[in-house]
């Protein structure tokens, strides 16, 4: 299916985000409209205002749309990866649950859809590392055996740490999300014992799964995401590294024997 039209959607109906959810209404199953725009909204979807609609007028001005489109038959090609509807939004002023840096761009994906939420378009390759770590996770969520709901936190923190290792590896360290590097090895070593370490096998379904994810309440800020990527970088320093059996890899297997990561 490839990328979706959204910026004719956006031409009539931009002040309208409900009605435009409802041509969403066959990718999402037993779903209303006003569910689907309050879901995307956590993750960076849009609000009418003067800044997004200026952002809508950049993203066409830049040809984001076929821009994207040339990314994507890329790393379908590249990854043998499947042939998913991809939604482009502007980027709500308020911050989603995923930014990729401060405020510019963020995304959100499923087995079968993928959401990019954009507001700078001066650089391509941001562009280009956002749809990188959105498609990973795809590419990924397609191997695996069981449901995307069954998951526990283990396979949340490897997939955020892959797809973004394959940020580094196809569009260099420059393009990585700030909390690769928000905190020190040491750091993390304590995290991991403190918080992490005797929750792994948490469920996706349990609130503490997202709280330890993205470091809600009392936790430090991206814990998931940035000891995930501490520890599939670690595996990698020791490892060869294969894009595609990055897809199908267990989580437990970027784990060492003891169940630490370093």
């Amino acid at each position: 299916m490839g990328i979706i039209q959204t910026d004719k959607w956006m031409k009539e109906q931009f002040d309208s985000p409900i009605k435009i959810c409802e041509k969403l209404l066959p990718y999402f199953k037993d779903s209303t409209a006003n569910q689907i725009y309050n879901q995307l909204l956590k993750f960076g979807m849009y609000k009418p205002s003067w800044p997004t609609k200026r952002n809508l007028d950049l993203m066409n001005e830049k040809e984001v749309w076929k821009q994207v489109r040339h990314i994507f038959e890329n790393y379908r090609d590249k990854w043998s990866g499947p042939d998913i509807p991809i939604f482009l939004f502007p980027l709500g002023q308020r911050r989603g649950l995923f930014m990729r840096q401060e405020n510019t761009k963020s995304g959100v994906s499923f087995p079968d859809k993928m959401f990019l939420f954009i507001s700078d378009v001066s650089d391509l390759k941001e562009i280009e590392a956002l749809f990188v770590h959105e498609y990973h996770h795809v590419c990924r969520l397609k191997k695996q055996t069981k449901k995307m709901e069954a998951n526990t936190l283990l396979d949340s923190l490897i997939i955020e740490g892959l797809a973004e290792y394959a940020v580094l590896k196809n569009c260099g360290k420059s393009y990585l999300a700030n909390w690769c590097h928000m905190y020190s090895k040491k750091e993390l070593l304590a995290f991991w014992n403190t918080y992490l370490k005797e929750h792994l096998d948490i469920q996706k379904n349990e609130r503490k799964h997202d709280d330890l994810l993205y470091g809600r309440g009392r936790y430090p800020a991206l814990l998931g995401y940035a000891a995930g990527f501490a520890i599939v970088e670690n595996y990698y320093q020791n490892n060869n590294y294969s894009e595609k059996l990055s897809f199908s890899k267990e989580a437990s297997d970027f784990l060492g024997n003891d169940g630490v990561f370093c």
